[in-house]
């Protein structure tokens, strides 16, 4: 079969940066006038989450720094619902891995699955909270306001889902997981949060958004009774600066690499088009993609493949990298199973990509509109077919990088990685 030629492509995005992140950080929180509240000697638990965040360990040291200004013991709380496989060493090792440590932040990491009841929302479901950060003296919330790969609404991942999923650990997921087959988003995430708000000793939030080149594009701190309003307004800000596909049909998208480090679903479903069905585009979705590729694993999600069953072809290599139990965990808690599914899986790239296009309908599979992407969190470069060239050559967001010169597979027939860097390693 003859395969399309290919481009390299850099996407141009509106890139708001934060220079200073730690001192950004520091003053935000400063204007709560946490010092009030906080005596000399009491502890404050920080949330810390699973997500590949943007200098997410620079951010959580700077929270400590300012905890520990005012007097306070800050304590680093894994954050993070049933990941890790639900295992508390699991998720410490996480925080590790992202750089969260103990000496980094000069704060003691309590790590535990264990939770407490602390209170029952009106519609029934009991309200789960991290043992050790109720046994603390105050809980600032962290986290990363963006759309919900699953869930629409005003408010989606963010603050919310923190004092939820994070918080909850893997009990509190598990239920209020299965509370949304019966009950909307907004009315779990309203009653369950309102009822932490009032009973676990939330002092602070501090909302993080990032923009589309993946970097800290804004830090906010919250007071606890205006989590809800602030929310809703980042969340504006959040959408208009995430990164997104070049073309809103392609026929073939291939995916470098998906992962928990890269979103909640393993790949973002704002991104590739799939929020409301794991495999055809709906009137809802921005993008549709008839077929998708899942190349390989990130490291950092250590096996967790879940949101590989939205794709409908992998690689060997790939499907062999995946941790069943962690990934069957995952899927279940977040009440989809579709996600841990194993697609159509080939030797290598190269029979991927050719039964893959010999799919998509009567294209010829030169012709097939095929883009490549490192992951669904990082789209300043991709690489698209020549059969996109022209609308390429008509946009001003869009720069040719490189002219269209055949796929590129290594001497086992696999893609190199659209990342320059990523390539010369395999190389």
């Amino acid at each position: 079969m003859s395969l399309p030629k290919m481009l390299r492509v850099r996407q141009k995005f509106e890139t708001p940066t934060l220079e200073n992140i730690a001192e950004s950080v520091n003053d935000e929180l400063a204007k709560l006038n946490l010092g009030e509240t906080v005596k000399s000697g009491e502890t404050v638990a920080i949330t810390a989450g699973s997500r590949g965040i943007a200098n997410i360990a620079l951010i959580t040291k700077a929270i400590c720094d300012h905890v520990r200004s005012i007097g306070g013991v800050p304590v680093i709380i894994p954050s993070m619902g049933s990941h890790g496989g639900g295992k508390a060493e699991a998720q410490q090792g996480i925080l590790e891995g992202y750089g969260i440590t103990e000496e980094y932040c000069g704060a003691e990491i309590r790590s535990s699955m264990e939770t407490i009841i602390v209170d029952e929302t009106p519609q029934g479901i009991p309200v789960h909270f991290d043992k050790n950060a109720l046994e603390c003296d105050h809980v600032i919330v962290a986290g990363r306001v963006k759309p919900h790969t699953g869930f629409v609404g005003v408010i989606e991942s963010g603050l919310h889902k923190m004092m939820l999923i994070g918080l909850g650990k893997h009990e509190g997921a598990k239920i209020y997981h299965r509370a949304i087959m019966d009950f909307s988003f907004l009315e779990i995430i309203r009653a369950v949060g309102d009822s932490v708000l009032q009973k676990c000793s939330i002092v602070a939030g501090l909302a993080i958004v990032e923009n589309a080149y993946d970097e800290t594009a804004l830090v906010q701190a919250v007071a606890p009774n205006e989590f809800f309003d602030r929310e809703c307004e980042l969340l504006v800000k959040a959408k208009q600066w995430m990164p997104r596909l070049p073309f809103s049909e392609i026929a073939l998208l291939i995916i470098d690499e998906i992962g928990k480090n890269i979103s909640g679903s393993g790949m973002d479903t704002n991104i590739i088009g799939r929020k409301y069905n794991d495999h055809k585009a709906t009137v809802d979705d921005d993008v549709a993609c008839k077929r998708i590729l899942v190349r390989g694993l990130t490291e950092e999600t250590h096996g967790n493949a879940c949101g590989l069953g939205m794709a409908e072809f992998t690689n060997q290599r790939c499907a062999e990298s995946v941790d069943q139990h962690i990934t069957r965990i995952n899927s279940i808690t977040g009440g989809h199973p579709t996600a841990a599914a194993i697609p159509a899986t080939y030797p290598n790239d190269r029979e991927a990509v050719t039964a893959a296009l010999e799919t998509i309908g009567l294209t010829p599979p030169e012709q097939a509109r095929v883009v490549q992407i490192s992951d669904t969190l990082h789209l300043g470069e991709v690489l698209v077919s020549e059969a996109f060239a022209d609308e390429v050559a008509a946009r001003d967001d869009l720069e040719v990088v490189d002219p269209a010169t055949d796929m590129e597979f290594d001497s086992d027939d696999y893609l190199f990685p659209v990342a320059r860097e990523a390539a010369a390693v395999m190389a």
